[in-house]
């Protein structure tokens, strides 16, 4: 059985006390409990109805309760289990957290119904054809106008070499095409960005649950990175390239790649929505 070492500081010790053990077992046990559960049982006197499906936090009044996941607007951090919010938010140590978990009585799976109206399963694709645009032979015109907009060109090349990124030809002019493929690798979604031009559209037959993403080198790594748009990734991977996460553009403002990702990726535990303005390279994402 793999264990984690856990340090945890105590007033009493001046602020280095034992060493406690965190089974593997354990951590993802606590993991299971997502937050409305964890505050309805524990702390019901934290939740504040905001609006129907949602709840806000006494304490955090930016922090809010939705669709399964929380996020503190004020932070811009968020996560679905009530062990993220204790660690994110609370400030508490990993051992404690798992520790306030589980003298509740353990985790268990929330028994509130569904906050979105029941879907249909991702495997059930609509039938809608997605055109895109003809590839360029060369990338010339992508590469130079993505390093223009400050993305280094060893990031630019390796989405060139998966396939998520090609300059392709609409109306007579050169653009750059971000792609976004299903489970299988099939693609599902096409957006394009001028590159003479502002000129910024989907591409026909696109199903937005699938956006552009950026895979983490380690992909069962629970951390996910969100944008508005292909470019704010490029751009934060830039800025952050020792931060190994799922970056995930929504194509516009849109949550259907959000929700329809998480469907996918259920080991997702931690969330940053990154919005526009704020993850430019050049300073113009």
């Amino acid at each position: 059985m793999r264990r984690y070492n856990i340090p945890r500081h105590t007033a009493a010790d001046g602020g280095r006390g034992a060493m406690p053990w965190i089974s593997e077992e354990r951590l993802a046990e606590a993991r299971r409990m997502d937050l409305l559960t964890y505050l309805q049982e524990r702390e019901p006197h934290e939740l504040v109805r905001s609006a129907p499906g949602e709840y806000r936090t006494k304490s955090h009044g930016s922090l809010v309760i939705s669709n399964g996941l929380w996020y503190w607007n004020r932070r811009q951090i968020g996560g679905r289990s009530a062990l993220s919010y204790l660690m994110d938010v609370r400030g508490l140590e990993l051992a404690q957290a798992v520790e306030k978990i589980e003298a509740g009585g353990g985790a268990r799976a929330s028994p509130v119904l569904p906050l979105l109206p029941v879907k249909k399963p991702l495997s059930n694709y609509d039938s809608k054809t997605l055109v895109l645009p003809e590839q360029a032979k060369l990338p010339t015109h992508v590469l130079a106008y993505l390093q223009g907009r400050g993305i280094h060109a060893d990031v630019i090349r390796r989405c060139l070499a998966d396939g998520s990124l090609y300059e392709g030809r609409y109306n007579g002019e050169a653009v750059c095409v971000f792609v976004g493929r299903d489970e299988h690798g099939t693609a599902r979604f096409g957006c394009m960005r001028g590159i003479n031009s502002d000129m910024k559209r989907d591409c026909a037959g696109s199903d937005k649950r699938f956006g552009f993403r950026i895979e983490p080198q380690d992909h069962h790594c629970g951390a996910l990175a969100v944008y508005e748009s292909p470019i704010d990734a490029l751009s934060h991977l830039c800025l952050y390239p020792e931060s190994d996460a799922w970056r995930l553009s929504l194509g516009g403002t849109s949550d259907a790649a959000l929700i329809a990702f998480l469907d996918r990726n259920p080991g997702i535990e931690h969330i940053s929505l990154l919005r526009r303005g704020r993850c430019g390279a050049d300073g113009s994402a």
